[in-house]
């Protein structure tokens, strides 16, 4: 079992570290390569550790390195207890954790318990035993619907586009709430939930710090699987709707206290859910005392470049935690949504809006979520149809582009691609030309770049006083502004999004995302004062 001497001092001393911590995720294939194969890797990821340490992040999230076919990426897991060839091996694992920690990095791992692969070794079991037997029952199989079975058992559709269900040659159907290739588990089924556990103790055994759980909304299903609503809207994860059977389930509790009782054994440890459920009741259920640590809060993606709706976004981000005690998570950006300079418009306007709206989710009291290369103002990438990889594509028929345009390999050094990522010529998915000012070296040490942005507003995070309320109280402000206090901390944030120069609340300037207007905050530009 984790003993706390495994730790450095610094990370050992304190068991609730995560609740102000700040994560970097790591989209594993993308972030640095070890071995010349173009496809990052976790020795890849080991380089780079003291860059992470300059710019300042408290602990990694590691998107899936484990054995998969890799139909969406390693997100189809054959395997969730060995890591697969590509990214390397149970050792290369080891010396990433290990050199984490000597850097005072903690290492969050993902967790998918919502499927597995369809070349997993339960799932080949169940289509070659057949109708009714015990292996076919961990997942989710009926009977079709129509005279001859040859209609799905309901109109539920997956999220990468077309239906959930697909028809084995025996005639029944599985249910596959994402790509063909993952069938979802069946959750009533005590063998999975005594596998999802045997899982949780293996990687806490090796030494991560916590996981990071994938659909955390879904997992249970409805009693009877009732027809969904089908909306002129492509209903999926993204699109949070209350009338949805396919998420939010009561069920799926009962399964994050099972992984809490794991964790509890495990002091130091935590999970975060990754819920997309709007409500804040229903939210704040996922982080109660026995359940999740954290819930993964996507409002602020969700959110446009407005003062009233950030502000909005913020208010009830506290308020869906504000009865359970725990801290709120923040995110602009991450491995399925289209990254935050092209949200807010991209160009020269998207990366000013950027640099704002990082001093303001900066400010924030609670978790930062930040995304691997986020810091260094990556926008997304208009990729050619032939690079296209994501499932979503083909899913769609060619309609929906999917989600590779945020998931292009890091730029690090040099002038041309693949810009230090690997030894290849060829990335797994390539690099854009012009992408030479937006390296890490390039940017280290410009003092206006977004990098040194980042390195300068996370030291202040961590370092100044002003950062201790966990509470905002708000000021007046002009339309299209505002401005909040950290309660009992004293750090005043301040956004301007309307389109005119506006007078700046009392304090000193501290940091600045642009160049200031003397004693007026210019237009799409954010400040903290002391």
């Amino acid at each position: 079992m984790r003993r706390s001497s495994d730790l450095t001092p610094e990370i050992a001393e304190e068991s609730a570290w995560w609740r102000d911590a700040v994560f970097y995720q790591v989209y594993v294939r993308s972030f640095a390569d070890s071995n010349g194969d173009g496809v990052g890797d976790l020795d890849g990821i080991r380089s780079r550790l003291g860059y992470l340490e300059l710019l300042g992040v408290d602990a990694l999230w590691l998107t899936p390195f484990y054995r998969s076919p890799m139909a969406d990426h390693g997100y189809d897991v054959a395997d969730p207890r060995d890591v697969d060839p590509i990214f390397g091996d149970l050792a290369a694992f080891d010396r990433l954790v290990a050199d984490a920690h000597e850097h005072n990095i903690r290492v969050t791992i993902d967790l998918v318990p919502n499927h597995t692969s369809d070349l997993h070794v339960w799932f080949q079991e169940a289509l070659q035993a057949g109708p009714g037997s015990m292996e076919r029952a961990r997942y989710v199989f009926r009977e079709g619907r129509g005279f001859d079975g040859s209609q799905p058992p309901n109109n539920w559709t997956s999220v990468f586009g077309g239906p959930a269900w697909t028809r084995v040659p025996d005639g029944q159907w599985f249910l596959h709430l994402f790509a063909p290739e993952q069938p979802d588990l069946n959750w009533d089924h005590p063998e999975v939930r005594a596998d999802l556990e045997h899982t949780l103790r293996f990687w806490l055994d090796r030494g991560v710090d916590g996981f990071r759980i994938d659909v955390a909304h879904g997992m249970a299903k409805p009693e009877g699987l009732p027809d969904m609503e089908i909306r002129a809207q492509a209903p999926g994860v993204l699109s949070d709707d209350a009338h949805d059977p396919r998420f939010d389930n009561d069920g799926v509790h009962e399964i994050h206290r099972m992984i809490r009782k794991v964790m509890d054994g495990y002091p130091g440890t935590m999970a975060v859910g990754e819920i997309w459920v709007k409500d804040d009741e229903r939210f704040a259920a996922y982080v109660r005392p026995d359940e999740l640590h954290l819930g993964f809060n996507f409002r602020l993606v969700e959110a446009g470049f407005d003062a009233d709706a950030v502000r909005t976004a913020i208010e009830h981000s506290l308020g869906a935690v504000a009865l359970t005690g725990t801290p709120a998570t923040w995110t602009l950006s991450n491995h399925d949504v289209v990254r935050h300079v092209t949200r807010y418009g991209g160009g020269a306007l998207g990366e000013q809006r950027a640099r704002a709206m990082t001093l303001v989710e900066l400010a924030l009291p609670g978790v930062i979520y930040l995304y691997n290369g986020e810091e260094l103002g990556l926008p997304n990438v208009e990729l050619p149809d032939w690079a296209l990889q994501d499932p979503t594509w083909e899913r769609s028929g060619h309609t929906e582009r999917g989600r590779d345009g945020c998931r292009v390999p890091i730029p690090w050094e040099g002038t041309s691609p693949p810009f230090g990522f690997s030894t290849a010529v060829n990335t797994w998915l390539p690099q854009p030309n012009e992408w030479d000012h937006l390296t890490a070296e390039a940017q280290l040490e410009d003092p206006g770049s977004m990098l040194s942005l980042y390195r300068e507003a996370l030291e202040h995070r961590k370092s100044n006083a002003g950062f201790a309320g966990e509470e905002l109280e708000w000021y007046g402000a002009p339309a299209g502004c505002f401005a909040f206090r950290r309660k009992g901390g004293g750090l005043i944030c301040a956004l301007n999004t309307s389109g005119a120069s506006v007078p700046l609340p009392p304090g000193q300037v501290l940091l600045s995302s642009g160049p200031m207007d003397g004693d007026q905050l210019p237009p799409d530009t954010a400040v903290w004062l002391v």
